[in-house]
């Protein structure tokens, strides 16, 4: 009998974010992958889970992926997290997940940390109905993307690196219009959490000033009505 897929999200600040539910299947299955095994070898230590860690990252799920779902068919229960948040969310996952439905193998998906919705809440933008985004183009296809995003009247929440942050808000700025209204949050459910909000043109000109750290998620009001 096939064993089954865990996708299970992990803290993206806090330990103490983990369900009680992810940390019985993390417990229970046989093997658990992981983006970053340094990284997630710390959660596992916090609550005392040994010995079922092996390495499925973007560099290598491409290799590997047909031998895990041989195992999985083979009976194993398998589960997926990464360094935090949610598989397959601007992280490995889609392509694990995709090949054992395709196989007809059981996938559950846990419910859990994610930073897009925290952000997005906590924005005070309209959340209704919304965009994710993820992370924009680095190089090709960057202005592209942002002019036509231009006109989408949905909130649009992204990521971005703090390498990266000045330089995304100048140019949502120039495409959506300085006045825009935006929120930035960054270290959300850590000790040094912030959320600034005001319009893109003034949040772009205070993360000049002040260098940011940590990964940030930038959530942007759709565009107004047509007159």
């Amino acid at each position: 009998m096939a064993g089954k897929l865990y996708i299970v999200p992990t803290p993206i600040g806090n330990l103490e974010d983990m369900t009680f539910r992810a940390v019985q299947v993390l417990r229970d299955v046989d093997l658990i992958l992981a983006e970053d095994t340094r990284v997630s070898g710390i959660l596992l230590q916090r609550y005392d889970i040994r010995g079922k860690l092996r390495s499925h990252h973007k560099f290598n799920e491409h290799q590997t992926v047909e031998v895990i779902k041989d195992r999985i068919l083979s009976g194993l229960d398998v589960a997926l997290i990464s360094d935090a948040g949610t598989p397959g969310i601007s992280d490995p996952g889609f392509l694990l997940a995709r090949t054992c439905i395709a196989e007809g193998i059981e996938v559950q998906t846990l419910p859990g940390a994610t930073a897009c919705i925290p952000a997005l809440v906590s924005s005070g933008l309209p959340c209704d109905r919304f965009c994710f985004e993820g992370f924009l183009p680095v190089k090709k296809g960057r202005l592209t993307r942002l002019n036509a995003l231009a006109s989408e009247p949905r909130t649009m929440v992204f990521y971005e690196s703090p390498y990266r942050l000045v330089k995304t808000l100048e140019q949502l700025a120039d495409c959506f219009g300085p006045d825009r209204p935006c929120s930035v949050a960054r270290e959300i459910s850590k000790i040094h959490e912030e959320h600034r909000r005001g319009p893109l043109s003034e949040i772009a000109a205070w993360y000049r000033e002040h260098v940011p750290k940590g990964e940030a998620v930038i959530v942007v009001a759709g565009a107004p009505p047509d007159p």
